[in-house]
């Protein structure tokens, strides 16, 4: 008998003995606290996500694999076919839902880390997919997602705050909305964009207590009457045989600098330049300095690093059109 066969007769079943086709609750949790969980991370509207992890949470059908682990349930592992089967029929009564929809009933939930990918391989659920293409491949709840849905009224918001802040992939998803206009912006950028952004999308991110004292722009005096105020306020001591960077950021907490150089045509952060700016730190007495270059696009770097390859180990590069990480670059010496 066909799957679907199988659940609709399940269904019909349930129903003959006065029960429900699915309880109210599963796992202790309703749809309505599902939707007010998602909705925190704006997937509260998505009602195929909401039934989907509605599913997932059922501790009280049996497996559906022909051989399952011994007293699995579906909360352990169901393949898309069989969230599409739970979802459209044996919940909602009608034809099991799209499978291509996938991408809209697992795939949000999947990305943020709260559905785990699974595999039944030898009568057990290993992690991952590990087979290419297996009709065994399948999903689970994340256990501190569940957790978060399973808790009390009063608790669950401050877990959800701390399931959000555990995982870059979830804090990344609102960082890359704020980021995506100035990134659609790359193709009629110039150096002073390039700037702009490294100022507003990455120091604002990746720099926290960081303050821009000083903006090459190009235009007008290089070293202007109000850069000399911030730089007697940092305690920056500067002379004529110093270079300055496209941007130069202090921490008055720590006291260390950190310098931007945003590069369209040249200028990264190379080993002369650190040293350069290193003797302006240590002589101003700061506690360190930090260093990054920034492209618009991977292609502009490579294009840059494939024929010079000049940055500088121990020194940072963002890149504007990828702009939720900034990399560290290392060496094996």
């Amino acid at each position: 008998m066909a799957l679907h066969d199988k659940v609709a007769a399940l269904r019909a079943e349930r129903l003959k003995h006065g029960g429900d086709a699915v309880p109210a609750r599963l796992h202790g949790v309703d749809k309505a606290r599902i939707v007010q969980v998602l909705a925190r991370i704006d997937l509260g509207t998505n009602a195929d996500l909401v039934d989907g992890v509605f599913a997932l949470l059922d501790d009280q059908t049996e497996s559906w694999f022909a051989r399952p682990p011994t007293g699995a349930r579906f909360c352990d592992g169901a393949t898309t076919a069989h969230l599409a089967c739970h979802v459209g029929i044996l919940q909602r009564g009608s034809g099991k839902l799209d499978r291509e929809g996938r991408d809209y009933w697992i795939k949000p939930l999947r990305e943020l880390g709260g559905i785990e990918a699974v595999t039944l391989v030898d009568g057990e659920f290993v992690a991952g997919h590990v087979i290419a293409k297996s009709g065994n491949s399948c999903y689970r709840l994340d256990e501190s997602l569940k957790a978060v849905l399973m808790a009390p009224d009063a608790e669950w918001p401050d877990l959800l705050v701390q399931w959000v802040s555990k995982d870059a992939a979830r804090a990344r998803r609102e960082f890359q909305a704020q980021a995506a206009e100035a990134a659609r912006q790359l193709v009629d950028s110039g150096h002073s964009d390039l700037i702009q952004a490294s100022i507003n999308v990455y120091a604002s991110r990746f720099l926290p207590g960081y303050q821009v004292i000083y903006v090459d722009d190009g235009d007008g005096d290089r070293i202007t009457r109000e850069d000399r105020a911030l730089f007697a306020k940092a305690g920056i001591e500067l002379r004529l045989e110093d270079g300055m960077p496209d941007v130069l950021l202090w921490n008055p907490q720590t006291d260390r600098l950190w310098v931007i150089e945003a590069v369209t045509s040249d200028g990264e952060v190379d080993l002369h330049k650190v040293n350069q700016l290193r003797r302006v730190a240590e002589r101003s007495g700061k506690k360190g300095i930090d260093f990054t270059t920034t492209y618009r696009t991977w292609k502009e770097a490579a294009a840059r690093q494939g024929t010079h390859q000049n940055i500088a180990v121990g020194t940072y590069v963002w890149i504007q059109a990828d702009p939720a990480r900034h990399l560290l670059v290392g060496s094996f010496n």
